[in-house]
């Protein structure tokens, strides 16, 4: 038995659970002279005995899949193939991958003659422990299903019980998301707490230097790397905060202001869901449109005016494709938030004698300012962490310039430089991939709450 027939069994159980607590509290509702009253619905009888049969039984699975893998491994290395395994962790895992995948049957024979030894032991071991909590999932969710069954009577606050149930459910989705995002924050801040006992914090943040490759022997060329950040940065800025947001901005809020008071509602709901496409279009496909397109124009025009240093990769073409690309995400906010400007506030403004162009700079906007920000900073946000249009037309070179024609490169194309292939996780190369993290989910972190302050410090309530 695996635990996917043992999770069928457990549903198998659960759903029986359901209909004959369903239908015993019906039959209770229409026994004896007249309808008696439940205190809740033969439905509510119904999912309070399936969650009681199911949810205990379902979190003992999930727990007891790590542990089981745990408990295999345990036993394969105890047995006499096992104990044959060289003392090297590098060459052991590599075998017991390799079994373990042909006893799963992701593969179909090991190459190895020492993990193909242990293929009958991981199979034995794995029906062994898979019973062991298959059938103790199945015993749970029997005694949920039985007490739940004994419960069902006319006073029995099914409804109250089901809603404490979906109480948790939600109170555990919050904490998972919650204990996600601290995981996050605490693997990267370890990492970076390697990277700086090896690197000053200081060469880190003001250096204005980066060259991050250092050599495996000490008397070779370059042996001491550069991990100067403030390149990376700045470059993030220059193409996200900048030149995107000079491209957004303006677009962005126009096209609001158009499809919310000039377009009529026919035209209005044929361009809004053309304009929000653009928002799904992927990033892979705006990197090939800027790095065979529109990187080629900024090329000609930088050397049309005598920039004599114009690259075929640059900031200005990264920033350009990637201000259309977060078009969508200005545009909505703005929408939403000229929108829900009263129309009392128009007529007013316009019955004063305003030009339908005064009172949209100076009631409308000034009321659906908070929103308009708030969408402008997540937008940053976004602009800042994306990777793919910079690695594909601003190129990957670490200068620290104003001119929009020169190439330049962002810490999210640093992390996918530093983290591709095979790599050491004990050298200050890769562990500033986690610096360069780190600092990245700060400046995120802290615009989403400036956006976040904004909304909420000068959001107007309008009846």
């Amino acid at each position: 038995m695996t635990l996917a027939v043992g999770l069928i069994l457990v549903l198998l159980v659960a759903a029986t659970a359901f209909v004959l607590a369903r239908g015993r509290a019906a039959a209770l509702r229409s026994a004896g002279p007249g309808r008696q009253r439940l205190n809740s619905l033969p439905f509510y009888h119904g999912a309070f005995a399936f969650l009681w049969a199911a949810v205990p039984a379902l979190l003992f699975l999930a727990a007891w899949t790590p542990i089981q893998q745990a408990l295999i491994e345990q036993s394969v290395l105890a047995s006499t193939a096992g104990q044959q395994l060289p003392d090297f962790d590098l060459a052991r895992d590599s075998i017991l991958e390799e079994a373990r995948n042909v006893a799963s049957g992701a593969a179909e024979l090991a190459f190895n003659p020492a993990a193909q030894a242990l293929v009958p032991e991981y199979q034995a071991a794995s029906g062994r422990y898979s019973l062991i909590g298959s059938g103790f999932a199945l015993l749970l969710a029997l005694a949920g299903a039985g007490w739940a069954l004994s419960r069902v009577g006319l006073n029995l606050r099914a409804r109250a019980g089901v809603e404490k149930w979906l109480m948790g459910v939600l109170v555990a989705a919050s904490l998972i998301a919650i204990l996600t995002t601290f995981g996050i924050v605490l693997s990267l801040l370890f990492e970076t707490m390697r990277f700086f006992s090896m690197v000053p914090a200081s060469d880190f943040l003001f250096g204005t230097s980066w060259s991050p490759q250092v050599a495996i022997r000490a008397d070779q060329a370059g042996s001491s790397g550069a991990f100067g950040s403030v390149p990376l940065f700045w470059g993030t800025v220059f193409i996200g905060a900048i030149i995107a947001m000079i491209v957004a901005i303006p677009l962005g809020l126009m096209s609001a202001i158009f499809l919310t008071q000039y377009a009529p509602g026919k035209l209005r709901s044929v361009l809004k869901p053309l304009l929000e496409i653009l928002a799904g279009v992927p990033t892979v496909v705006y990197g090939y449109f800027a790095a065979l397109t529109v990187a080629p124009l900024m090329r000609d025009l930088g050397l049309a005016i005598g920039i004599t240093s114009a690259s075929s990769e640059s900031a200005l073409a990264a920033g350009l494709v990637m201000g259309v690309m977060i078009i969508p995400f200005v545009s909505s906010m703005a929408d939403d938030s000229i929108a829900a400007v009263p129309q009392a506030m128009r007529d007013g403004s316009l019955a004063l004698g305003a030009t339908r162009s005064e009172t949209i700079r100076k009631v409308i906007l000034p009321a659906a300012l908070p929103g308009v920000v708030g969408g402008v900073l997540l937008a940053v946000s976004r602009a800042i962490g994306e990777t793919m249009i910079v690695v594909m037309a601003a190129g990957l070179a670490a200068n620290l310039t104003a001119n929009p024609f020169d190439s330049v490169t962002t810490v999210t194309t640093q992390i996918v430089q530093l983290l591709t292939g095979d790599q050491e996780f004990d050298s200050p190369k890769t562990l500033a991939a986690f610096a360069l993290g780190l600092v990245l989910f700060l400046v995120t972190l802290f615009l989403n709450l400036i956006a976040l302050r904004v909304v909420r410090k000068y959001r107007e309530a309008y009846e």
